[in-house]
């Protein structure tokens, strides 16, 4: 049983934080911190004392728990799907005072949406919103 319980704090997350995070999710299993810096070490080198730090962070912000084998194996205690949905959430409220039409007009004004991302986006709320 993985310890801290999986409650999910409204600590915000660092972008190594999240690298942790989304190799763990990217795993589908738990593992211990030699083979999350492997998996990291992929794209950059991570020191240990750098993993392990993080880790600690994650565990004390309630992310991550954790479960004694031979070493500690680390497993995420919200799903990827969840904390996006969140992060989403926060993004919205903090710079559109929660108004995803804001967003949108945003995103058209700045030019930052094609006229393809537009049918994209018309194509899938006709599918989901009938």
């Amino acid at each position: 049983m993985y310890e801290n319980g999986g409650v999910m704090t409204d600590k915000k997350i660092s972008d190594a934080e999240l690298e942790i995070l989304e190799v763990l999710w990217a795993a589908g299993e738990a593992l211990n911190a030699n083979e999350i810096r492997a998996r990291l070490n992929e794209k950059k080198d991570w020191e240990r004392t750098t993993v392990l730090t993080l880790i600690r962070r994650l565990l004390d912000k309630g992310v991550i728990g954790q479960e004694k084998r031979e070493v500690y194996y680390y497993a995420p205690c919200v799903e990827r799907s969840d904390y996006v949905k969140g992060e989403t959430k926060s993004f919205l409220n903090k710079f559109f005072k929660g108004n995803a039409k804001n967003l949108a007009a945003a995103l058209i004004e700045d030019e930052d949406l094609s006229r393809e991302d537009i049918e994209e986006l018309r194509a899938y709320f006709q599918e989901h919103f009938k």
